[in-house]
């Protein structure tokens, strides 16, 4: 949502805001889900970018592993994942959103301690931006599903998603036919990703 709202002109600026006011929305972030129940888009990324999380394959390994190990208490289902050298996707469905980001956040403590430790930077700042998106329906499911397993090919780290190892793609096509993996691809394409989804008959 913060990167379609630059591109916004003044008066949708204030037509969107005046929508989020009239049903008591945060003015500038999507509604969650009754009690933070629902399925969530959550991110988290290093500051300015740096590639902290991939300072070696093995530290790569072991945040994949650690990550999935804090959310698996507090969540009911972890539907995909991707951890790149500086952010990271997660789809998942939680009771309590709460919990979940709580989770999220003591590890970004832990692995901030650590890391600056082994690199001897101690009082770095590891993590800046984390981020929710509550899932509206199928769509929006199926889209971010393709969106998670596509961006070490969007970033460039690789030309195929089985190509990146740190990501729940490989359990995904395990799991489903050639064809039907090629379905979903094309049935929730990535072109404009989000548009509308935070606006009214979304």
């Amino acid at each position: 949502m913060r990167y379609r709202w630059r591109k916004l002109t003044p008066e949708q600026r204030a037509s969107l805001l005046e929508w989020r006011k009239q049903r008591s929305f945060p003015w500038h972030s999507p509604p969650h889900a009754i009690g933070g129940r629902g399925t969530y888009h959550l991110t988290a990324a290093c500051l300015d970018h740096a590639p902290c999380i991939g300072h070696s394959p093995e530290r790569m390994g072991e945040f994949c592993a650690a990550r999935l190990a804090a959310l698996g208490p507090v969540t009911t289902g972890i539907h995909a994942w991707c951890v790149l050298p500086n952010h990271y996707h997660l789809l998942v469905s939680v009771p309590d959103l709460r919990s979940a980001t709580w989770a999220l956040g003591k590890l970004h403590g832990r692995t901030s301690f650590n890391w600056n430790k082994e690199e001897n930077t101690r009082g770095r700042q590891v993590w800046y931006a984390a981020a929710d998106r509550f899932m509206r329906g199928d769509r929006h499911f199926w889209a971010t599903m393709n969106y998670i397993h596509h961006n070490p090919v969007r970033h460039g780290y690789v030309k195929r998603w089985q190509d990146w190892p740190y990501s729940s793609v490989h359990e995904f096509l395990a799991g489903l036919s050639r064809d039907e993996a090629e379905r979903i691809w094309r049935e929730y394409p990535l072109e404009d990703y989000g548009a509308g989804w935070d606006e009214p008959g979304s």
